[in-house]
């Protein structure tokens, strides 16, 4: 997805248990057809692990002939993490990938030393009217694999591991935990997890990754005597085990990972370890050196001048 400008959470948020390191409450930005809650970037924290963008699209409902449309644009230096609650998105980009995402589906784009994609809505689901709901992330990628070749990857639901028992279901996104392996390819050491929890079942959070954080979908949970509802980012202290209980039924993703192996610069779609290759990745998209989507003619053009932020 490309990147919208969103406001800063409210700072000065309160919260008490001593696990929590960070408390991030995105706010709510319409972007005509739909809205999205931007949870990172933000004030208090530019990245989780290799997580360097994270947002809820909707919920949201498309009455008939609506729909999303974000036209085709450009990315390098990351991987675009597209995971869906409810709806379908139609996914094209440069490499011929022409592949809708449906719930529980992951799509797994690399984006290297440089891809194009649009995410659209599709004309059938236009003709009935349909709801979106999901999270799109972006994982910024090791320096050693900046320029490698862009890649798309889908995974069916039935490939990615699931654990259950005692109230607890964890579809593993990504890496290593809960006693799973995810079959997906990244950059670096993460983990990502959907996780639905009974209402009175504990997940406990070992800490295998020194950053990790959960963002609450819905429901309720308690943290060590402290409640937190939906649509919030909590990034945890390094070293602490954590034991999240729902105290409804609940949804959540475990996120994080090793912190990267040196700062990241991020413009508009780009991200990148060289801010040189940034204004080099401005001026190809600028002279129409990136390839183009086919049967996909639009495309969004380069900002004029969105704010260069270097993270962490």
């Amino acid at each position: 997805m490309s990147w919208h400008s969103a406001d800063d959470p409210i700072p000065g948020d309160h919260f008490s248990c001593d696990a929590i390191e960070t408390l991030i409450v995105p706010r709510s930005r319409d972007l005509g057809s739909f809205a999205v809650r931007r949870a990172l970037p933000s004030a208090e924290r530019r990245m989780v692990g290799p997580f360097i963008f994270f947002d809820q699209m909707g919920p949201s409902e498309f009455l008939l002939g609506q729909g999303m449309d974000v036209r085709p644009h450009p990315h390098i230096g990351l991987s675009t993490v597209t995971y869906l609650f409810d709806g379908e998105i139609m996914h094209r980009d440069s490499l011929g990938t022409e592949l809708p995402i449906r719930p529980g589906e992951l799509n797994w784009m690399t984006a290297g030393r440089g891809i194009t994609h649009s995410e659209r809505t599709g004309a059938g689901l236009r003709q009935t009217g349909s709801r979106l709901f999901g999270l799109q992330s972006w994982v910024a990628l090791n320096a050693r694999d900046e320029e490698t070749a862009p890649a798309f990857e889908h995974y069916d639901a039935a490939a990615l591991p699931v654990v259950a028992g005692e109230g607890k279901t964890v579809r593993l996104i990504a890496g290593t935990a809960f006693g799973a392996r995810s079959p997906v390819r990244t950059s670096s050491p993460m983990v990502y997890a959907d996780v639905a929890l009974e209402a009175g079942a504990v997940l406990p959070l070992d800490p295998d990754y020194d950053e990790r954080a959960i963002y609450t979908v819905s429901g309720a949970i308690e943290i060590a005597g402290d409640g937190f509802g939906p649509g919030q980012l909590l990034v945890f202290r390094p070293g602490d085990r954590i034991s999240v209980r729902a105290t409804e039924t609940s949804r959540f993703m475990v996120l994080g990972g090793e912190p990267m192996d040196g700062p990241r610069h991020l413009w508009w779609n780009f991200v990148s370890s060289r801010p040189e290759r940034i204004a080099q990745a401005k001026e190809d998209w600028r002279q129409g050196r990136f390839d183009t989507v086919p049967n996909d003619a639009e495309f969004i053009p380069l900002p004029e001048d969105p704010p260069p932020v270097r993270y962490p």
